[in-house]
């Protein structure tokens, strides 16, 4: 039977070798297995009167670890659903022929997921991290008795589950007959006998992997208290979101988990990344957690909330995935320590996190708003034990693996305090709730998620559900909190100008845009341009590879407006998108009477030009670019002249090419090329690297024809995250094999 290769999704692969017994997913991106449903690829049947499910028993990983901003190998649920789902490891179990599920790919990168499958698997690793974090010796020591139980009595070693296959030059034979090799990055060739097949993971510029699940746009409004429900899946379910929530408090937009697929949940609502003001973390495991990166496409670091604990065992599985130090977490997220229990004020709204047994460290979040009669509550209960398992667990032994009745029954009670709004998972099994369980809670409204099936006859009777994109209004926003961001940006971006000049611009109408309408054209002068407030608007340009992303606080057409030319490019929504209108000639005559002096015109045009490049016209907002511009330095180079680069600085290219060394060999550098940054994420760079888009020059660039070189303090720079990812994504792709180099204390 020849080989079969079937195309799953964009970078993603299924090759069926049925003679060998080998089922291959090549690319593992955020939800692999959800779209091996969605394609039928994994079906349930039986064998010998036991019912599981077919799928992968090998993955082959992709080179890089990062396309276009995306994570390229997160291998945790395709391995869960090889070992419990298709029962690879099950005891007893029809497919348990002592074969493990296998990873082929970079020493490097096989090294980064097993680090990063052990972190999904157990959290924190021992009561000595867990004392690292902050808890007592008592408590740590309490703790780790409740993941040994669900451990079943140990911590086991990464590679115990797992064969790795490491592929670096030449074919690696992985069973049966069949290799692996690589023909150029990222580019394989799966062999059988005479048979074979070429597989390419690599991503077009600006190419994303797809969403399985479809998502039609609604329009969230921005109320005083109101939770917007975005996933009532779990990480099995092909047909909706896992479960999280968009907390909405005073207007401001916060996250409960950010699983795979946020941005493309965001986007549906009518959320841009820049408006969310921060996320609430209830644990690390991927349907959870895999969206954390697609959170940084944002121009400030997002504010992350967590418990101690939460945060450590976030922090390593997220530095295990991407082989960085720890310390490099807080480059990218505004980290802000919950404590455990207690009411947490967060500018009015209160939270309160309480622990919950979970093979890795999760809590659950109660949060609390002041009004009228008493406080307004809403419970958010993800990745619960159910009573029945948690009763299973009780020993009287301090030493045995399991939890004391007084903790069980503190858990009960944390899960059944009533509120106005919970909701619950009810996955069952080991490590999840039962509807059951809250028959009799006396909360307003019980919301029942997490799981993949219909809800039973029982348990309808109990809860209600939460479709994609449905609000629960707690408290009604009887203000415009649209008006007030607009207002923050104004101050921020003129702050020289008087307040009530400001209100001149404030006082026109917010409009409201359908999804996937034009709302400038090119070629045309503009007669209004928009601040836009929420959502996401596209840019799209006359070179298709220069179109881009931009979110609440970035004007548009704002340039053509000023010099009154027609727009070079259209602006498009994505979905539902809500900005401030103004009047071109109105803000022409603001701009030429508030904003006349030479020093601001020229940080104007210089602005302009960096948001023309590949690293700065993505989600960074006109305030970010104008305060960078006033601090770049612009070097313009006649053919034949020489460019020497300075230290600590990051260089980028904006029209022209440079050659890095004399002679007809040389690399030659050209438009949106960039060095001076790997110092970021190797003090030990200061040579040549091995891919022109990260080059670190040793001597003076030769300026090929007129060229413009923009030169701006790395310190700056790297504080922007949606720069500092792209930045990072270049690093990683600059070595051999697009293989990341393990350092620091990420285990």
């Amino acid at each position: 039977m020849p080989i079969r290769k079937l195309v799953v999704a964009r970078g993603i692969y299924f090759i069926e070798i049925p003679a060998a017994g080998l089922y291959l997913l090549c690319g593992t991106p955020a939800d692999a297995v959800k779209h091996l449903f969605r394609r039928g690829i994994i079906q349930t049947t039986e064998r010998g009167g036991v019912t599981f499910e077919s799928g992968p028993n090998a993955i082959l990983l992709s080179d890089s670890m990062i396309q276009n901003g995306h994570l390229c190998n997160l291998a945790e649920f395709p391995i869960l659903q090889m070992l419990y789902r298709q029962g690879m490891l099950l005891p007893g179990h029809p497919n348990n022929s002592g074969r493990k599920p296998m990873l082929i790919g970079t020493p490097e990168q096989l090294a980064a997921q097993l680090r990063y499958i052990h972190r999904g698997n157990y959290g924190l690793i021992s009561a000595e991290e867990m004392v690292s974090a902050g808890i007592d010796a008592a408590e740590a020591d309490e703790l780790m008795r409740i993941k040994l139980k669900f451990a079943f009595g140990r911590i086991a070693p990464p590679d115990a589950f797992v064969d790795c296959r490491p592929l670096t030059t030449g074919a690696v034979e992985i069973g049966d007959g069949v290799s692996v090799c690589r023909l150029a990055h990222n580019v394989f060739e799966i062999r059988h006998g005479e048979d074979r097949v070429e597989v390419d993971l690599n991503l077009d510029r600006d190419e994303a992997y797809p969403c399985p699940y479809p998502l039609s746009p609604v329009s969230i409004e921005r109320h005083y208290f109101a939770v917007a429900h975005a996933g009532d899946g779990d990480g099995w379910d092909y047909n909706r979101p896992a479960m999280g929530s968009v907390l909405i408090h005073q207007g401001r937009v916060y996250l409960i988990d950010a699983g795979a697929n946020t941005h493309y949940s965001l986007d549906a609502l009518g959320i841009g990344k820049k408006e969310v003001a921060g996320i609430f973390h209830t644990h690390c495991h991927d349907d959870h957690f895999a969206g954390l990166t697609t959170l940084l496409q944002r121009d400030k670091p997002l504010k992350y909330f967590a418990t101690p604990l939460v945060r450590a065992s976030v922090t390593r599985k997220f530095c295990a995935l991407l082989s960085i130090p720890e310390s490099e977490f807080g480059e990218y997220f505004d980290v802000c320590d919950l404590e455990d229990g207690e009411w947490n004020d967060i500018a009015g709204l209160e939270v309160r996190p309480m622990l919950s047994p979970h093979p890795v460290e999760t809590t659950v979040f109660t949060f609390r708003v002041l009004w009228e009669g008493g406080y307004r509550t809403y419970s958010h209960l993800a990745d619960i034990v159910s009573f029945a398992v948690l009763d299973g667990m009780i020993t009287a032994d301090p030493a045995a693996p399991g939890v004391s009745a007084e903790r069980a029954a503190t858990v009960k009670a944390d899960y059944l305090e009533a509120a106005d709004l919970k909701k619950i998972d009810i996955g069952g099994g080991m490590i999840h709730g039962s509807a059951i369980d809250f028959a009799t809670d006396q909360s307003k409204r019980l919301l029942l998620a997490h799981t993949a099936r219909d809800l039973t006859d029982a348990e309808r009777r109990i809860g209600s559900g939460a479709p994609f994109g449905t609000v629960d209004v707690m408290i009604p926003g009887e203000q415009n909190f649209l008006l007030r961001d607009a207002s923050e940006f104004f101050r921020s971006y003129f702050p020289m100008v008087p307040g009530e000049r400001l209100q001149m611009l404030l006082n026109n109408r917010i409009a409201t845009f359908n999804p996937e309408t034009i709302i400038t054209p090119a070629g045309k002068v503009p007669e209004e341009i928009y601040l836009l407030l929420a959502g996401k608007v596209e840019t799209l340009t006359p070179d298709p590879g220069s179109s881009h992303f931009l979110f609440s606080g970035s004007l548009l057409a704002e340039s053509a407006a000023i010099h009154n030319r027609p727009s070079e490019e259209t602006y498009r929504s994505v979905g539902f998108v809500k900005a401030l209108r103004l009047p071109a000639d109105l803000y022409r005559n603001f701009i030429e009477r508030f904003c006349s002096s030479s020093e601001l015109l020229a940080a104007r045009e210089v602005e302009e030009k960096l948001r023309h490049t590949f690293l700065f016209r993505e989600a960074v907002t006109n305030t970010t670019l104008f305060s960078l511009a006033k601090s770049c330095t612009i070097t313009r180079l006649h053919a034949g002249e020489h460019f020497a680069a300075a230290g600590q600085q990051l260089h980028l290219v904006g029209t022209g090419r440079l050659a890095m060394s004399e002679g007809e060999d040389a690399a030659v550098l050209g438009k949106d090329e960039f060095w001076g940054s790997n110092v970021l994420f190797d003090p030990a760079a200061g040579h040549v690297a091995d891919h022109p888009s990260e080059p670190e020059p040793a001597n003076p660039l030769l300026a090929l024809n007129s060229c413009e070189i923009y030169s701006m303090p790395l310190q700056l720079v790297s504080r922007i995250p949606v720069v500092r990812w792209k930045l990072f994504e270049a690093f990683r792709n600059s070595h051999p094999l697009a293989a990341p180099r393990y350092r620091g204390n990420a285990r």
